[in-house]
């Protein structure tokens, strides 16, 4: 599934470089723009990232890109595993005009495949009440919301969990 050729949708899934640096920026831009003033300026910067730390996510993180039929960065997703072995996500982003295409489940496919094959039973992801439509996606695709609430920069993070068969 995570080979590098074309789907029949038009994008490939592979593995992030530090080439893919600067779409990755663009694409997370891109994709939170709607949601800027709905952030504190600081929880925002962390989430649409910089060009300092972009190279620290892909250092610490496995970042998996969809790339179109042009070559270009459409949709993003950074998983890692913890010390306990627990999986985590973060950093899920699709181009507005390639939403609704089936990127954003094959990404979160491929992070998911990534991490059971590095021994992960649960994987976590945190996200805030702004972003609505990505809860209910993550809910669709056997997310549940933990309870668990933490501070992001002065805004509510909230914590989804999915158990791994």
């Amino acid at each position: 599934m995570l080979d590098a050729r074309i789907s029949e949708s038009g994008f490939q899934i592979r593995r992030a470089t530090e080439s893919d640096a600067d779409e990755i920026l663009d694409c997370l831009a891109a994709a939170f723009e709607p949601y800027r003033t709905s952030y504190t300026p600081a929880a925002y910067l962390d989430t649409v990232l910089s060009s300092e730390t972009i190279s620290t996510r892909l250092a610490a993180m496995r970042l998996y890109v969809a790339v179109g039929a042009r070559g270009q960065v459409v949709g993003t997703i950074a998983c890692s595993t913890n010390a306990t072995g627990e999986g985590h996500l973060r950093g899920m982003a699709v181009l507005p005009e390639f939403q609704g295409q089936g990127i954003a489940e094959r990404l979160l496919q491929a992070a998911e495949e990534d991490l059971a094959k590095q021994g992960c039973s649960r994987i976590t992801l945190d996200t805030t009440a702004p972003l609505g439509r990505a809860m209910r996606f993550y809910e669709t695709n056997g997310y549940r919301r933990s309870g668990k609430v933490t501070d992001f920069f002065g805004m509510p993070l909230h914590e989804f969990v999915k158990r791994l068969a």
